[in-house]
């Protein structure tokens, strides 16, 4: 079903400059993310995937990285690349804020507090998703450590998604840092629950259920 389909993915942290030698960021490695454009590649997607820093390298003909440091710059090739795609994977852990200004030069440290003004990045899932097609399959993903299914729904509905991928704080093995994820699929009729897999069964599963939703909508 995948074989000649465009996949834009996102994966990976964002990385928000403070000073040319700081910067505020998550623990996200990218490999989910990862896991899932090889996976799409082998099933003979065509995969745009947009990366923010991180240590991982992918090489398959069917995939091209793009690298990314900031949310904006993510943003940025997520708009080039989102209308030629027919499904969007939104597996990178943007950061919500960055500051008002970067500094130019190294903060030094001289006062006993310092004070950062944060301004909301761009909400890259949100914003593409009013632009999004009735032909295009969007899929995001909810890291939340309370009322887990609660804020994934809102999230589904928000931002116009057609799925999203649960995986909560609470379970051992599960987000960050971790080769393992625990993921429920939460769609807008159902949710599935997973066990503790590898990032590469888990992506196995998570191509598995959008087949089956496709598949499901092509018949009505």
């Amino acid at each position: 079903m995948f074989s000649g389909k465009k996949v834009l993915i996102t994966a990976g942290p964002t990385q928000e400059p403070l000073d040319p030698v700081r910067f505020i960021g998550n623990h996200s490695t990218g490999k989910m993310g990862f896991a899932l454009a090889r996976c799409f590649a082998e099933q003979g997607a065509q995969v745009q995937l947009v990366a923010g820093p991180t240590a991982l390298s992918l090489e398959h003909p069917n995939v091209e990285v793009t690298q990314v440091m900031t949310a904006d710059e993510m943003f940025a090739a997520c708009q080039t690349k989102a209308a030629a795609a027919d499904i969007w994977v939104f597996a990178a852990a943007v950061a919500d804020y960055k500051p008002a200004q970067a500094a130019v030069s190294k903060i030094k440290k001289n006062e006993h507090s310092f004070t950062i003004q944060l301004v909301k990045n761009v909400d890259i899932a949100a914003t593409l998703g009013q632009q999004k097609r009735a032909d295009q399959f969007a899929v995001g993903f909810a890291l939340e450590t309370d009322q887990e299914l609660e804020n994934a729904r809102a999230k589904l509905v928000r931002k116009n998604l057609d799925m999203v991928v649960l995986n909560s704080l609470q379970d051992a093995g599960a987000g960050f840092r971790h080769d393992t994820n625990k993921i429920t699929i939460v769609k807008h009729t159902s949710e599935e629950v997973f066990e503790l897999k590898s990032k590469e069964e888990v992506a196995q599963d998570i191509l598995k259920s959008i087949k089956t939703e496709w598949a499901w909508r092509q018949k009505k």
